[in-house]
């Protein structure tokens, strides 16, 4: 399932922003390839820079204060042109409008996909928790896939050996773990810790509803655990109620709810103890300090955007987990809960790897086979050139040897 908000399909344009626009654009990085590297003495120019930091404070400021310049072109134009210009930006507004209607159009459809989604969601969810069984349809449409591939002779017997734990496994109740294992095949895999993972073994479904405004929230269901004691707990992604350049939702903020820890059992601190000594009386006392500690669940407590009115540099950091936070909740809304399946199996990973399967020896650069028919061309050359000198061919000069 795509989305027009912010419209996965268009990759990083809808990062969050670090002020209105998103954090990460269209732009792609210039292609050096066609300057040969010969040609720059990287050493040298190191060693000037370092020599001179007056140097390199100057060509800062002289940077610093192109930025935002025109090159002067469009304002040197005669009046009757610049008119023409503007007429261009007219045309322009009235193609932005469109794109944001289009853009419109295409999360309203997505919304009664959506609908038609929903009952197969809630029948999966009613499957994994043990509610209800698959039918025999659905059964037998799954097991379709797995005959078309090849069994070898191991697979066959864990075939058998299933079939005779069948009678020991009818107690089980729908499919353990499930939402734990797809995400432990997916993106979500770096967040979890092993502590986090004996609290998600409670998890019994995630599901997505779209805003009234532009946004989503995400809803992770909880059965009765040791850790904290809420049944669901969201987060909410927000976006801005104008659309950005080409009719884009551009990403606003996340608000998650609040986690009510059991005592003793936040997984977002752990607990120091510390042996303190008195000087004086020499007794001595345990101190224990409470500090922050990695765990999924920080998840519902996301960064908060820097100020629009605060004129200060954005933090690196804050806008590394912005956007880490706004795409984990991408995967998850356009992923995981789409084909949760696929990620439980690791079948999905085959096709996120995609290229990343092919062996890279198989392949070679074209200027190195160019190169390399050079090389070849040059060697003959030189072979052609020993024959009009009188000189014999290697071969020929073994075989005198020989006689």
């Amino acid at each position: 399932m795509s989305s027009a908000i912010p419209n996965s399909r268009k990759g990083a344009d809808s990062a969050p922003p670090a002020n209105n626009a998103p954090i990460s654009s269209r732009a792609q990085a210039p292609d050096l390839s066609n300057i040969n590297e010969e040609e720059l003495d990287r050493a040298a120019a190191a060693s000037i820079f370092a020599q001179n930091p007056k140097l390199v404070s100057m060509m800062q400021n002289k940077l610093q204060g192109l930025v935002g310049r025109t090159s002067g072109y469009v304002e040197s134009l005669p009046a009757p042109v610049k008119k023409r210009v503007a007429g261009l930006k007219g045309v322009q507004k009235e193609h932005s409008k469109l794109e944001a209607e289009f853009q419109e159009e295409v999360l309203q459809l997505e919304k009664r996909y959506f609908a038609k989604f929903t009952p197969l969601y809630e029948k999966r969810a009613k499957i994994v928790n043990g509610e209800t069984e698959p039918t025999e349809e659905d059964i037998e449409a799954g097991e379709a896939d797995e005959e078309d591939e090849d069994e070898d002779d191991e697979d066959k017997a864990d075939a058998e050996a299933d079939k005779k734990d069948d009678a020991a496994a009818k107690d089980v109740k729908g499919i353990p773990e499930f939402w734990l294992s797809a995400m432990k095949n997916s993106s979500l895999a770096e967040t979890l810790t092993d502590r986090d993972e004996e609290a998600l073994k409670s998890l019994t479904d995630i599901r997505m509803e779209y805003l009234d405004r532009p946004g989503f929230r995400l809803i992770f269901e909880f059965a009765e655990n040791e850790f904290f004691s809420n049944k669901t707990i969201s987060k909410t992604y927000f976006y801005q109620e104008e659309n950005g350049y080409g009719g884009d939702f551009i990403y606003d903020h996340a608000e998650g709810d609040k986690i009510d820890w059991k005592q003793g059992k936040d997984l977002t601190v752990k607990v120091e103890s510390k042996k303190q000594r008195n000087k004086n009386t020499k007794q001595t006392r345990i101190v224990k300090k409470t500090i922050p500690t990695p765990s999924f669940f920080d998840f519902f407590n996301p960064a908060k955007p820097p100020n629009e009115d605060e004129d200060e540099e954005i933090d690196e950091d804050i806008e590394a987990k912005l956007e880490l936070d706004y795409q984990l909740g991408e995967d998850i809304k356009e992923k995981l809960i789409p084909r949760a399946i696929d990620w439980f199996t690791g079948e999905a990973l085959q096709f996120e790897q995609g290229l990343d399967d092919f062996d890279e020896d198989e392949f070679e650069d074209e200027d190195d086979e160019d190169e390399d028919e050079d090389e070849r061309d040059d060697d003959e050359e030189e072979e052609d050139e020993d024959e009009e000198d009188g000189s014999k061919p290697k071969q020929e000069t073994a075989e005198c040897k020989q006689s």
